[in-house]
């Protein structure tokens, strides 16, 4: 069982950040006035390496348009976000079962929380002067992305 007196926040920090996989997909003469709404999936995993203080999150993200009137084919986006994050006391934060590491839940909460605000900054910016340009990756619950951690 894992202490809940355990977890700091302040000793969590970010080792690495890498994007990669970025797709902008949109036919010639796509309408951004004509966009409806947005459609968005997205995925979180995560890898430890307990004795080295690591948590590795891989997030993708991808990005339909759904057009006001029917469109052949609408515009997608897709990203990969990849965070290392150095925690000291993982090991106080973590255990193994059956082979797999189980976190803290507010370690497990934080990992996703930072990951995917992150995520939504940067995709601020890198979608400016694009057709997703008015697209802002909407606030969630970070337990929802935790829910399909294998």
């Amino acid at each position: 069982m894992l202490n809940n007196a355990l977890f700091d926040p302040e000793k969590l920090s970010i080792a690495t950040f890498e994007m990669s996989g970025t797709q902008i997909y949109a036919l010639e003469g796509f309408e951004s006035n004509q966009i409806e709404s947005f459609m968005v999936e997205n995925n979180l995993q995560m890898a430890s390496d307990i004795k080295e203080r690591l948590i590795k999150a891989d997030f993708s993200v991808k990005i339909n348009t759904k057009s006001k009137i029917y469109n052949e084919k609408e515009a997608t986006v897709s990203f990969q976000f990849m965070v290392i994050f150095k925690i000291e006391n993982l090991e106080d934060l973590s255990y193994a079962d059956d082979g797999k590491t189980i976190l803290h839940q507010e370690l497990a909460n934080a990992i996703a929380s930072i990951t995917y605000s992150t995520a939504r900054g940067i995709l601020i910016t890198k979608l400016q002067n694009t057709i997703f340009q008015n697209f802002i990756l909407p606030i969630i619950n970070p337990n929802k992305l935790l829910e399909n951690i294998n």
